[in-house]
Protein backbone atom coordinates (compact mmCIF):
# COMPACT_ATOMS: atom_id res chain seq x y z
CA UNK A 1 0.00 0.00 0.00
CA UNK A 2 2.76 2.66 0.65
CA UNK A 3 5.99 3.14 -1.30
CA UNK A 4 9.51 3.08 0.19
CA UNK A 5 9.58 6.90 0.36
CA UNK A 6 6.13 6.91 1.91
CA UNK A 7 7.58 4.29 4.46
CA UNK A 8 10.62 5.85 5.19
CA UNK A 9 8.58 9.24 6.45
CA UNK A 10 6.19 7.79 7.96
CA UNK A 11 8.55 5.94 10.26
CA UNK A 12 10.60 9.10 11.29
CA UNK A 13 7.09 10.41 11.92
CA UNK A 14 6.38 7.36 14.11
CA UNK A 15 9.71 8.38 16.47
CA UNK A 16 7.91 11.32 17.79
CA UNK A 17 5.17 8.85 19.72
CA UNK A 18 5.29 9.44 23.45
CA UNK A 19 3.12 6.27 24.28
CA UNK A 20 1.74 3.42 22.55
CA UNK A 21 -1.17 3.39 20.06
CA UNK A 22 -3.58 0.96 18.94
CA UNK A 23 -5.44 0.78 16.09
CA UNK A 24 -8.92 -1.68 16.42
CA UNK A 25 -10.47 -2.84 12.67
CA UNK A 26 -13.62 -4.01 11.95
CA UNK A 27 -13.29 -5.83 8.71
CA UNK A 28 -15.12 -8.21 6.05
CA UNK A 29 -14.18 -10.07 3.08
CA UNK A 30 -14.26 -8.01 0.84
CA UNK A 31 -11.12 -6.44 -1.22
CA UNK A 32 -11.30 -2.89 0.79
CA UNK A 33 -10.68 -4.66 3.88
CA UNK A 34 -7.73 -7.08 3.09
CA UNK A 35 -6.20 -3.28 1.78
CA UNK A 36 -7.00 -1.87 4.48
CA UNK A 37 -5.43 -4.62 6.59
CA UNK A 38 -2.50 -4.42 4.81
CA UNK A 39 -2.02 -0.76 5.54
CA UNK A 40 -2.93 -1.40 9.05
CA UNK A 41 -0.24 -3.76 9.04
CA UNK A 42 2.82 -1.91 7.17
CA UNK A 43 2.13 1.17 9.58
CA UNK A 44 2.73 -1.26 12.75
CA UNK A 45 6.01 -2.53 11.28
CA UNK A 46 7.45 0.73 11.26
CA UNK A 47 7.04 1.20 15.18
CA UNK A 48 7.27 -0.80 18.51
CA UNK A 49 4.56 1.77 19.71
CA UNK A 50 2.11 0.67 17.19
CA UNK A 51 -0.19 -2.56 17.63
CA UNK A 52 -3.42 -3.48 15.44
CA UNK A 53 -6.31 -5.64 16.55
CA UNK A 54 -8.54 -7.44 14.04
CA UNK A 55 -11.21 -7.79 16.63
CA UNK A 56 -13.19 -4.53 16.12
CA UNK A 57 -17.19 -4.41 16.86
CA UNK A 58 -17.97 -1.65 14.45
CA UNK A 59 -21.01 -1.98 12.05
CA UNK A 60 -19.19 0.39 9.06
CA UNK A 61 -16.86 -2.44 7.28
CA UNK A 62 -13.91 -2.01 6.47
CA UNK A 63 -13.33 1.04 9.33
CA UNK A 64 -10.65 1.13 12.24
CA UNK A 65 -11.01 3.21 15.61
CA UNK A 66 -7.35 5.14 16.97
CA UNK A 67 -6.52 5.22 20.39
CA UNK A 68 -3.72 6.21 23.06
CA UNK A 69 -2.73 4.28 25.74
CA UNK A 70 -4.32 5.37 29.15
CA UNK A 71 -6.35 7.94 27.26
CA UNK A 72 -10.24 7.37 26.43
CA UNK A 73 -10.76 8.99 23.05
CA UNK A 74 -13.20 8.01 20.29
CA UNK A 75 -12.07 8.54 16.60
CA UNK A 76 -12.29 6.42 13.54
CA UNK A 77 -11.89 6.06 10.13
CA UNK A 78 -14.43 4.45 7.46
CA UNK A 79 -12.10 4.46 5.06
CA UNK A 80 -8.43 3.47 3.83
CA UNK A 81 -7.17 7.36 4.43
CA UNK A 82 -4.54 7.44 1.83
CA UNK A 83 -4.68 10.36 -0.92
CA UNK A 84 -5.68 13.20 0.75
CA UNK A 85 -6.27 12.10 4.35
CA UNK A 86 -2.63 10.68 4.82
CA UNK A 87 -1.66 13.17 6.67
CA UNK A 88 -5.33 13.16 8.43
CA UNK A 89 -4.17 9.45 9.53
CA UNK A 90 -0.56 10.59 10.50
CA UNK A 91 -1.34 13.61 12.63
CA UNK A 92 -4.21 11.09 14.59
CA UNK A 93 -1.50 8.60 15.49
CA UNK A 94 0.98 11.23 16.66
CA UNK A 95 -1.39 12.88 18.58
CA UNK A 96 -3.11 9.77 20.02
CA UNK A 97 0.57 8.82 20.80
CA UNK A 98 0.98 12.09 22.82
CA UNK A 99 2.72 14.21 20.31
CA UNK A 100 1.31 17.88 20.94
CA UNK A 101 -0.61 19.14 18.19
CA UNK A 102 0.33 22.74 16.82
CA UNK A 103 -2.90 24.42 18.02
CA UNK A 104 -2.78 27.74 20.42
CA UNK A 105 -3.05 26.30 24.16
CA UNK A 106 -6.20 28.78 24.55
CA UNK A 107 -7.72 26.58 22.13
CA UNK A 108 -6.47 23.30 23.41
CA UNK A 109 -8.20 24.54 26.40
CA UNK A 110 -11.61 25.41 24.93
CA UNK A 111 -11.71 22.04 23.46
CA UNK A 112 -11.31 20.31 26.70
CA UNK A 113 -13.79 22.59 28.37
CA UNK A 114 -16.83 21.61 26.26
CA UNK A 115 -19.72 20.68 27.60
CA UNK A 116 -21.76 18.28 26.03
CA UNK A 117 -21.83 14.95 23.95
CA UNK A 118 -20.74 15.34 20.46
CA UNK A 119 -21.07 12.64 17.84
CA UNK A 120 -19.82 13.85 14.66
CA UNK A 121 -19.43 11.76 11.54
CA UNK A 122 -17.84 13.40 8.38
CA UNK A 123 -18.45 12.35 4.74
CA UNK A 124 -15.24 12.91 2.79
CA UNK A 125 -13.63 11.91 -0.47
CA UNK A 126 -9.69 10.79 -0.81
CA UNK A 127 -9.62 13.10 -3.55
CA UNK A 128 -11.09 16.38 -1.99
CA UNK A 129 -8.67 18.88 -1.00
CA UNK A 130 -10.73 20.42 1.53
CA UNK A 131 -11.83 17.46 3.64
CA UNK A 132 -9.04 17.21 4.91
CA UNK A 133 -9.10 20.43 7.18
CA UNK A 134 -12.60 19.45 8.62
CA UNK A 135 -11.09 15.29 9.62
CA UNK A 136 -8.21 16.93 11.02
CA UNK A 137 -9.75 19.44 13.41
CA UNK A 138 -12.53 17.16 14.65
CA UNK A 139 -10.23 14.31 15.29
CA UNK A 140 -7.94 16.82 17.41
CA UNK A 141 -11.27 17.87 19.17
CA UNK A 142 -11.60 13.86 19.78
CA UNK A 143 -8.34 13.37 20.80
CA UNK A 144 -8.34 15.74 23.65
CA UNK A 145 -12.29 15.43 24.86
CA UNK A 146 -13.34 12.13 25.75
CA UNK A 147 -17.13 13.39 24.98
CA UNK A 148 -16.00 13.96 21.71
CA UNK A 149 -16.61 11.12 18.90
CA UNK A 150 -15.49 11.59 15.06
CA UNK A 151 -15.58 8.96 12.31
CA UNK A 152 -14.47 10.32 8.83
CA UNK A 153 -16.34 8.30 6.26
CA UNK A 154 -15.27 8.21 2.67
CA UNK A 155 -17.92 8.01 0.61
CA UNK A 156 -16.55 6.12 -2.36
CA UNK A 157 -16.84 2.76 0.13
CA UNK A 158 -20.25 4.02 1.78
CA UNK A 159 -22.27 4.78 -1.20
CA UNK A 160 -25.10 3.35 0.65
CA UNK A 161 -25.40 5.52 3.49
CA UNK A 162 -24.00 8.69 0.85
CA UNK A 163 -27.67 7.37 -1.17
CA UNK A 164 -29.72 7.38 2.07
CA UNK A 165 -28.38 10.49 3.82
CA UNK A 166 -28.88 12.59 0.04
CA UNK A 167 -25.01 13.83 0.35
CA UNK A 168 -23.73 15.59 -2.96
CA UNK A 169 -21.14 17.47 -1.87
CA UNK A 170 -18.35 16.61 0.48
CA UNK A 171 -17.28 17.32 2.95
CA UNK A 172 -21.06 17.01 4.64
CA UNK A 173 -20.41 16.41 8.84
CA UNK A 174 -23.51 15.29 10.98
CA UNK A 175 -24.08 16.16 14.90
CA UNK A 176 -25.66 13.84 16.91
CA UNK A 177 -27.31 12.27 13.60
CA UNK A 178 -28.18 15.89 12.10
CA UNK A 179 -26.49 17.83 9.57
CA UNK A 180 -24.12 20.28 11.01
CA UNK A 181 -22.47 22.07 8.01
CA UNK A 182 -21.08 21.12 4.37
CA UNK A 183 -17.79 22.53 3.29
CA UNK A 184 -14.47 23.40 4.17
CA UNK A 185 -14.58 24.02 8.24
CA UNK A 186 -11.43 25.00 9.81
CA UNK A 187 -11.18 24.83 13.63
CA UNK A 188 -12.11 28.22 14.81
CA UNK A 189 -15.33 27.76 13.06
CA UNK A 190 -16.31 24.42 14.36
CA UNK A 191 -15.84 25.72 18.00
CA UNK A 192 -18.11 28.51 17.39
CA UNK A 193 -20.74 26.56 16.13
CA UNK A 194 -20.65 24.72 19.16
CA UNK A 195 -19.54 26.81 21.94
CA UNK A 196 -22.35 29.21 22.28
CA UNK A 197 -19.69 31.86 24.67
CA UNK A 198 -16.61 31.76 22.36
CA UNK A 199 -17.95 34.49 20.17
CA UNK A 200 -18.43 37.61 22.87
CA UNK A 201 -15.15 36.12 24.15
CA UNK A 202 -13.28 36.86 21.08
CA UNK A 203 -14.46 39.55 20.30
CA UNK A 204 -13.54 41.00 23.84
CA UNK A 205 -10.25 39.79 23.12
CA UNK A 206 -10.43 42.20 19.84
CA UNK A 207 -11.61 45.22 21.03
CA UNK A 208 -8.95 45.51 23.09
CA UNK A 209 -6.45 45.76 20.89
CA UNK A 210 -4.25 48.29 20.54
CA UNK A 211 -4.85 50.67 17.45
CA UNK A 212 -2.27 49.06 14.60
CA UNK A 213 0.31 51.00 12.39
CA UNK A 214 -0.95 48.75 9.30
CA UNK A 215 -3.98 46.63 9.89
CA UNK A 216 -5.01 44.59 6.40
CA UNK A 217 -7.85 43.47 5.73
CA UNK A 218 -7.92 39.42 3.64
CA UNK A 219 -5.91 36.61 4.58
CA UNK A 220 -5.21 35.49 0.45
CA UNK A 221 -1.95 36.04 -1.53
CA UNK A 222 -2.61 39.95 -1.40
CA UNK A 223 -2.95 39.82 2.18
CA UNK A 224 -0.16 37.85 3.39
CA UNK A 225 2.39 40.03 1.25
CA UNK A 226 1.02 42.74 2.70
CA UNK A 227 1.60 41.97 5.90
CA UNK A 228 5.09 40.49 5.61
CA UNK A 229 6.07 43.98 3.88
CA UNK A 230 4.47 46.07 6.11
CA UNK A 231 6.14 44.31 9.58
CA UNK A 232 9.74 44.34 7.91
CA UNK A 233 9.19 48.02 8.58
CA UNK A 234 9.17 47.18 11.82
CA UNK A 235 5.74 48.33 12.51
CA UNK A 236 2.90 47.25 14.40
CA UNK A 237 0.90 44.64 11.91
CA UNK A 238 -2.46 42.92 12.34
CA UNK A 239 -4.21 41.02 9.76
CA UNK A 240 -7.68 39.95 10.20
CA UNK A 241 -8.92 37.25 7.45
CA UNK A 242 -12.24 35.31 7.48
CA UNK A 243 -9.87 32.26 5.98
CA UNK A 244 -6.19 33.05 5.87
CA UNK A 245 -5.15 31.67 2.70
CA UNK A 246 -7.88 32.38 0.51
CA UNK A 247 -9.00 31.24 -2.56
CA UNK A 248 -5.95 29.14 -2.70
CA UNK A 249 -7.22 26.89 0.01
CA UNK A 250 -9.70 25.92 -2.84
CA UNK A 251 -7.19 25.68 -5.17
CA UNK A 252 -5.94 22.25 -5.92
CA UNK A 253 -2.75 22.47 -8.26
CA UNK A 254 -0.40 25.55 -8.17
CA UNK A 255 2.09 25.48 -11.42
CA UNK A 256 2.55 28.97 -11.74
CA UNK A 257 4.51 30.73 -9.48
CA UNK A 258 7.42 31.13 -9.96
CA UNK A 259 10.54 29.31 -8.10
CA UNK A 260 7.59 26.72 -6.71
CA UNK A 261 7.46 24.09 -10.31
CA UNK A 262 4.79 22.45 -8.06
CA UNK A 263 2.43 22.99 -4.95
CA UNK A 264 -0.85 22.34 -3.57
CA UNK A 265 -3.89 24.92 -2.16
CA UNK A 266 -4.11 24.34 1.00
CA UNK A 267 -0.05 24.03 1.66
CA UNK A 268 0.66 27.35 -0.16
CA UNK A 269 -2.13 29.19 2.13
CA UNK A 270 -0.11 26.97 5.24
CA UNK A 271 3.19 28.40 4.01
CA UNK A 272 1.62 32.36 4.03
CA UNK A 273 0.66 31.99 7.12
CA UNK A 274 3.88 30.63 8.49
CA UNK A 275 5.75 33.34 6.59
CA UNK A 276 3.76 35.91 8.35
CA UNK A 277 4.07 34.36 11.91
CA UNK A 278 7.80 34.76 11.51
CA UNK A 279 7.44 38.40 11.44
CA UNK A 280 5.76 38.90 14.56
CA UNK A 281 1.72 39.93 12.34
CA UNK A 282 -0.64 39.48 14.95
CA UNK A 283 -3.10 37.51 12.95
CA UNK A 284 -6.64 37.19 13.32
CA UNK A 285 -8.51 34.38 11.72
CA UNK A 286 -11.93 33.15 11.43
CA UNK A 287 -13.09 36.90 11.58
CA UNK A 288 -15.61 38.43 9.02
CA UNK A 289 -15.42 42.12 8.36
CA UNK A 290 -18.59 44.36 8.02
CA UNK A 291 -17.53 47.75 7.27
CA UNK A 292 -14.68 49.92 7.33
CA UNK A 293 -14.89 53.83 8.90
CA UNK A 294 -11.76 56.22 7.52
CA UNK A 295 -9.59 58.35 10.01
CA UNK A 296 -11.88 61.37 10.40
CA UNK A 297 -8.74 63.67 9.88
CA UNK A 298 -5.00 62.94 8.57
CA UNK A 299 -3.08 60.99 10.75
CA UNK A 300 -6.30 60.07 12.68
CA UNK A 301 -7.55 55.96 12.90
CA UNK A 302 -9.64 54.18 10.52
CA UNK A 303 -11.84 51.49 11.78
CA UNK A 304 -12.62 48.07 10.70
CA UNK A 305 -15.69 46.30 12.53
CA UNK A 306 -16.38 43.03 12.69
CA UNK A 307 -19.45 40.78 12.46
CA UNK A 308 -19.08 39.98 16.32
CA UNK A 309 -19.18 43.44 16.94
CA UNK A 310 -15.60 44.10 17.38
CA UNK A 311 -13.51 47.57 16.35
CA UNK A 312 -10.22 47.33 15.61
CA UNK A 313 -8.12 50.49 14.45
CA UNK A 314 -5.31 51.27 12.07
CA UNK A 315 -3.57 54.48 11.35
CA UNK A 316 -3.63 52.95 7.35
CA UNK A 317 -5.66 50.04 6.49
CA UNK A 318 -5.16 47.64 3.19
CA UNK A 319 -8.11 45.86 1.88
CA UNK A 320 -7.46 42.78 -0.31
CA UNK A 321 -10.64 41.07 0.97
CA UNK A 322 -9.73 38.41 -2.58
CA UNK A 323 -13.08 36.82 -4.56
CA UNK A 324 -15.43 34.14 -4.62
CA UNK A 325 -16.83 32.10 -7.27
CA UNK A 326 -19.34 33.55 -9.48
CA UNK A 327 -23.09 32.24 -9.33
CA UNK A 328 -24.47 31.31 -12.19
CA UNK A 329 -28.51 32.69 -10.81
CA UNK A 330 -30.88 30.65 -12.63
CA UNK A 331 -33.84 29.43 -10.79
CA UNK A 332 -32.37 26.00 -9.43
CA UNK A 333 -28.69 27.25 -8.26
CA UNK A 334 -29.73 28.34 -4.93
CA UNK A 335 -32.18 25.11 -3.99
CA UNK A 336 -30.12 22.32 -4.90
CA UNK A 337 -26.51 24.03 -3.89
CA UNK A 338 -24.52 20.97 -2.50
CA UNK A 339 -27.26 18.75 -3.91
CA UNK A 340 -26.18 18.55 -7.25
CA UNK A 341 -24.82 22.08 -7.90
CA UNK A 342 -21.36 21.91 -6.72
CA UNK A 343 -18.37 24.67 -7.02
CA UNK A 344 -15.52 21.92 -6.61
CA UNK A 345 -14.83 19.23 -9.15
CA UNK A 346 -11.82 18.11 -7.63
CA UNK A 347 -14.16 17.83 -4.06
CA UNK A 348 -17.56 16.04 -5.26
CA UNK A 349 -16.47 14.74 -8.75
CA UNK A 350 -16.01 11.28 -7.16
CA UNK A 351 -19.29 11.43 -5.46
CA UNK A 352 -20.97 11.15 -9.26
CA UNK A 353 -19.36 8.39 -10.64
CA UNK A 354 -20.83 6.47 -13.28
CA UNK A 355 -23.17 9.63 -13.60
CA UNK A 356 -23.51 12.14 -16.38
CA UNK A 357 -22.76 15.53 -15.51
CA UNK A 358 -22.99 19.70 -16.76
CA UNK A 359 -19.77 22.21 -16.65
CA UNK A 360 -20.74 25.81 -17.20
CA UNK A 361 -18.15 27.48 -18.60
CA UNK A 362 -15.76 27.72 -20.93
CA UNK A 363 -12.51 29.14 -19.35
CA UNK A 364 -9.74 27.20 -18.57
CA UNK A 365 -11.23 26.57 -14.87
CA UNK A 366 -13.94 25.00 -16.52
CA UNK A 367 -12.44 22.91 -19.55
CA UNK A 368 -10.07 21.68 -16.46
CA UNK A 369 -12.83 20.56 -14.81
CA UNK A 370 -14.72 18.97 -17.18
CA UNK A 371 -11.12 17.10 -18.10
CA UNK A 372 -11.11 15.54 -14.61
CA UNK A 373 -14.60 14.45 -14.25
CA UNK A 374 -14.11 12.99 -17.56
CA UNK A 375 -12.01 10.47 -15.89
CA UNK A 376 -14.67 9.80 -13.46
CA UNK A 377 -18.70 9.95 -14.57
CA UNK A 378 -20.38 8.64 -17.85
CA UNK A 379 -20.40 11.86 -19.49
CA UNK A 380 -20.16 15.56 -19.51
CA UNK A 381 -21.43 18.50 -21.14
CA UNK A 382 -19.45 21.34 -21.25
CA UNK A 383 -21.97 24.46 -21.80
CA UNK A 384 -20.31 27.84 -22.97
CA UNK A 385 -22.29 31.26 -23.07
CA UNK A 386 -19.88 32.37 -26.01
CA UNK A 387 -19.56 31.32 -30.02
CA UNK A 388 -16.11 29.71 -28.61
CA UNK A 389 -14.66 28.42 -26.07
CA UNK A 390 -12.12 30.61 -24.15
CA UNK A 391 -9.60 28.41 -22.38
CA UNK A 392 -5.88 27.93 -23.72
CA UNK A 393 -5.54 25.92 -27.06
CA UNK A 394 -3.48 22.84 -25.32
CA UNK A 395 -6.69 22.81 -22.72
CA UNK A 396 -9.02 22.76 -25.68
CA UNK A 397 -7.27 19.97 -27.83
CA UNK A 398 -7.24 17.49 -24.85
CA UNK A 399 -11.20 18.07 -24.04
CA UNK A 400 -12.10 17.45 -27.43
CA UNK A 401 -10.41 14.30 -27.55
CA UNK A 402 -12.35 12.67 -24.93
CA UNK A 403 -14.81 10.46 -26.01
CA UNK A 404 -17.30 11.37 -23.43
CA UNK A 405 -17.66 15.23 -23.47
CA UNK A 406 -19.94 17.11 -25.41
CA UNK A 407 -19.36 20.70 -25.83
CA UNK A 408 -22.08 23.20 -26.31
CA UNK A 409 -21.20 26.87 -27.57
CA UNK A 410 -23.85 29.77 -27.92
CA UNK A 411 -25.85 28.82 -25.42
CA UNK A 412 -26.95 29.95 -22.14
CA UNK A 413 -28.24 28.16 -19.05
CA UNK A 414 -31.87 29.06 -17.55
CA UNK A 415 -32.17 26.84 -14.99
CA UNK A 416 -31.52 23.72 -12.88
CA UNK A 417 -34.31 21.16 -12.36
CA UNK A 418 -34.51 18.64 -9.78
CA UNK A 419 -37.01 16.29 -7.93
CA UNK A 420 -36.72 18.88 -4.32
CA UNK A 421 -34.09 16.50 -3.22
CA UNK A 422 -31.25 16.75 -5.86
CA UNK A 423 -30.39 17.76 -9.58
CA UNK A 424 -32.00 15.82 -12.46
CA UNK A 425 -31.87 18.00 -15.50
CA UNK A 426 -30.06 21.52 -17.07
CA UNK A 427 -31.74 23.62 -19.04
CA UNK A 428 -30.45 25.98 -21.47
CA UNK A 429 -31.31 28.06 -24.48
CA UNK A 430 -29.47 28.05 -27.85
CA UNK A 431 -28.86 31.74 -28.61
CA UNK A 432 -28.78 31.44 -32.62
CA UNK A 433 -32.10 29.99 -32.34
CA UNK A 434 -33.96 30.53 -29.50
CA UNK A 435 -34.58 27.17 -28.87
CA UNK A 436 -35.08 25.80 -25.41
CA UNK A 437 -33.15 22.39 -24.55
CA UNK A 438 -33.03 20.15 -21.81
CA UNK A 439 -30.14 17.80 -20.56
CA UNK A 440 -30.75 15.11 -17.76
CA UNK A 441 -27.86 15.08 -15.58
CA UNK A 442 -27.08 14.58 -11.78
CA UNK A 443 -24.86 17.23 -11.11
CA UNK A 444 -24.18 20.79 -12.19
CA UNK A 445 -20.60 22.16 -11.87
CA UNK A 446 -20.77 26.01 -11.83
CA UNK A 447 -17.13 27.62 -13.10
CA UNK A 448 -17.76 30.80 -14.83
CA UNK A 449 -15.20 32.99 -12.89
CA UNK A 450 -15.40 35.10 -9.77
CA UNK A 451 -16.73 38.19 -8.04
CA UNK A 452 -15.27 40.56 -6.17
CA UNK A 453 -16.04 40.48 -2.37
CA UNK A 454 -16.81 44.14 -1.71
CA UNK A 455 -20.20 44.63 -0.78
CA UNK A 456 -19.24 45.68 2.39
CA UNK A 457 -16.98 48.30 0.97
CA UNK A 458 -20.16 50.27 -0.83
CA UNK A 459 -20.05 53.98 -0.06
CA UNK A 460 -16.85 54.23 1.65
CA UNK A 461 -14.35 53.57 -1.55
CA UNK A 462 -14.96 54.08 -5.25
CA UNK A 463 -15.59 50.49 -6.69
CA UNK A 464 -16.01 49.96 -10.76
CA UNK A 465 -19.33 48.67 -12.49
CA UNK A 466 -18.19 45.87 -11.72
CA UNK A 467 -17.47 45.94 -7.68
CA UNK A 468 -14.01 45.69 -8.36
CA UNK A 469 -12.16 48.47 -5.91
CA UNK A 470 -10.43 51.14 -8.03
CA UNK A 471 -6.63 51.55 -6.92
CA UNK A 472 -4.32 53.45 -8.63
CA UNK A 473 -0.65 52.63 -9.35
CA UNK A 474 0.37 53.25 -5.63
CA UNK A 475 -2.69 50.77 -4.65
CA UNK A 476 -4.45 53.97 -3.67
CA UNK A 477 -8.07 54.09 -3.42
CA UNK A 478 -10.55 56.75 -3.08
CA UNK A 479 -10.47 57.38 0.19
CA UNK A 480 -6.46 58.83 2.20
CA UNK A 481 -5.25 56.59 4.10
CA UNK A 482 -6.79 53.15 2.59
CA UNK A 483 -5.06 51.01 -0.08
CA UNK A 484 -6.04 47.74 -1.52
CA UNK A 485 -4.55 44.71 -3.87
CA UNK A 486 -5.57 41.54 -4.90
CA UNK A 487 -7.87 39.76 -6.97
CA UNK A 488 -10.86 42.67 -5.08
CA UNK A 489 -9.26 45.50 -7.23
CA UNK A 490 -9.18 46.82 -10.73
CA UNK A 491 -6.12 45.31 -11.25
CA UNK A 492 -5.95 43.25 -14.01
CA UNK A 493 -4.56 39.37 -14.31
CA UNK A 494 -6.25 37.65 -11.45
CA UNK A 495 -3.46 35.57 -10.65
CA UNK A 496 -1.66 34.58 -7.29
CA UNK A 497 2.04 35.98 -8.14
CA UNK A 498 0.22 39.28 -9.04
CA UNK A 499 -1.71 39.69 -6.62
CA UNK A 500 1.55 38.89 -3.96
CA UNK A 501 3.18 41.62 -5.76
CA UNK A 502 0.44 44.17 -5.35
CA UNK A 503 -0.09 43.61 -1.38
CA UNK A 504 3.60 44.14 -1.05
CA UNK A 505 3.08 47.40 -3.21
CA UNK A 506 0.12 48.83 -1.16
CA UNK A 507 2.28 47.85 1.83
CA UNK A 508 5.36 50.04 0.99
CA UNK A 509 2.00 52.89 -0.02
CA UNK A 510 0.97 52.57 3.25
CA UNK A 511 4.04 53.03 5.27
CA UNK A 512 4.90 55.69 2.84
CA UNK A 513 1.93 57.35 3.75
CA UNK A 514 2.58 57.01 7.55
CA UNK A 515 5.69 58.52 7.19
CA UNK A 516 4.27 61.60 5.76
CA UNK A 517 1.25 61.63 8.33
CA UNK A 518 1.15 64.08 10.97
CA UNK A 519 2.22 61.64 14.20
CA UNK A 520 -1.04 61.35 16.53
CA UNK A 521 -0.77 62.97 19.78
CA UNK A 522 -0.36 60.40 23.12
CA UNK A 523 -3.55 60.42 25.61
CA UNK A 524 -3.52 63.73 27.55
CA UNK A 525 -1.19 65.69 25.71
CA UNK A 526 -1.50 69.22 24.08
CA UNK A 527 -1.79 68.94 20.30
CA UNK A 528 0.17 72.13 18.87
CA UNK A 529 -1.64 75.26 17.54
Amino acid sequence: MLDDTLKTQLASYLQRLQRPVELIASLDDRESSADLRALLGEIAALSPLVHVRLDGTDTRRPSFTVSGEGREMHLGFAAIPLGHEFTSLVLALLQAGGHPPKVEPAVIEQIRALDGDFRFETYMSLSCHNCPDVVQALNLMAVLNPRIRHVAIDGALFQGEVSAREIMAVPTVFLNGQPFGAGRMELHEILAKIDTGASAREAARLGAQEPFDVLIVGGGPAGAAAAVYAARKGIRTGIVAERFGGQTLDTLGIDNFISVPHTEGPQFAAALQAHAKAYDVDIMNGQRVTALAPAAEPGGLASVTLENGAVLQGRAVIVAPGARWRNVNVPGEAEYRNRGVAYCPHCDGPLFKGKPVAVIGGGNSGVEAAIDLAGIVAHVTLLEFAPALKADAVLVAKLTSLPNVRVLTNVQTTGIVGDGKQVSALRYRERDSGAGQQIELAGVFVQIGLVPNTEWLRGTVALSKHGEIVIDERCATSVPGIYAAGDATTVPYKQIIVAGGEGAKAALSAFDHLVRSPVPAAAGEAVPA
